[in-house]
């Protein structure tokens, strides 16, 4: 077992903590916040039996320790994940004064979720041990790890990241370059560009748009992906692109091209916001049927 330190102990970080510590690994948190801890004591029972639910209970999970001081939390770490804020120049900073308490070979991953590594890695004394581990959120539970590595990162630094995450239940992908967002989020970013201009073009409701993925393509994606599922929606992947390669150009030809102006963003936000009104049982609903689908997928999914 390791022992793992966690730089920023906010929504991410928590997470990070519970998903780590679950494995029994032993984590180590800095965050100057005198409030952070307090925080962590309110969601940390909900998190573990999220956790256990899905992994099973742990033999025992490891001791998670919160300091507001870096240098005593990450004294001895074997791997810093690090969760501050998506801003360049903070996380410049941040990268390089972990490195002041680590040693040369501990791995230090950011969590970041559009930013390049090669920017972040820019005023580091080793950057060859700077690598992108974005999480999905929530992130204690949700299997995908994306990781990748900017131009001066050391070529088997991904895969030793990755090798920890295979071991704590996460479903890591190596991209093989950057980019910006990575892959998950620039799919969602096209699924839901086009959700923003129905909405904005009047096609259908909020409600309506997000129950056609629900329950359209949303179960089948989910299981198996879009390659696997639309290949048996034909005998192969080579048929269904003849049968049904015109409709997608066609449709490709008609996508809406929206931008987040401040008319589209009120009209959204006020056909949405009835959806939202008890948001605390919808995100212990969406936890809990996640954990549920994720057990699903285990048994059935194929990748």
């Amino acid at each position: 077992m390791k022992t793992i330190g966690i730089v920023g102990f906010g929504t991410i970080g928590q997470r990070w903590t519970a998903a780590f510590a679950h494995h029994g690994h032993d984590v180590r948190v800095y965050d100057p916040d005198p409030e952070a801890g307090a925080r962590f004591d309110g969601i940390r029972d909900g998190l573990f039996a999220d956790l256990a639910d899905l992994h099973g209970i742990p033999a025992e999970r490891g001791a998670i320790t919160l300091s507001a001081d870096m240098a005593e939390a990450l004294g001895g770490v074997d791997f810093v994940q690090e969760n501050g804020p998506e801003d360049l120049p903070t996380k410049r900073a941040l990268l390089a004064e972990i490195e002041t308490h680590v040693g040369p070979e501990v791995i230090i991953a950011s969590s970041s979720s559009a930013l390049l590594v090669t920017q972040m890695q820019a005023g580091c004394r080793h950057p060859e041990r700077i690598v992108l581990a974005h999480p999905f959120n929530p992130a204690h539970i949700m299997p995908l790890v994306e990781i990748v590595g900017g131009d001066r990162t050391a070529p088997d630094v991904p895969a030793r990241a990755r090798a920890l995450y295979d071991a704590i239940g996460k479903k890591p992908v190596m991209l093989n370059r950057e980019i910006t967002g990575h892959l998950a989020l620039r799919l969602m970013g096209a699924m839901w560009r086009e959700a923003i201009a129905l909405v904005r073009d009047g096609v259908a409701s909020v409600e309506d748009v997000d129950r056609a993925f629900i329950y359209g393509p949303g179960p089948k994606w989910g299981v198996q992906g879009s390659f696997i599922s639309n290949g048996l929606n034909a005998e192969g992947m080579d048929e269904f692109l003849r049968k049904y390669g015109k409709t997608y150009e066609d449709i490709w030809a008609d996508l809406g091209d929206a931008t987040l102006d401040a008319a589209t963003r009120a009209k959204v936000a006020e056909a949405a916001e009835p959806l939202l009104t008890d948001r605390d049982a919808l995100r212990a609903n969406r936890d809990a049927a996640i954990v549920a689908m994720l057990k699903l997928i285990a048994d059935k999914g194929p990748l």
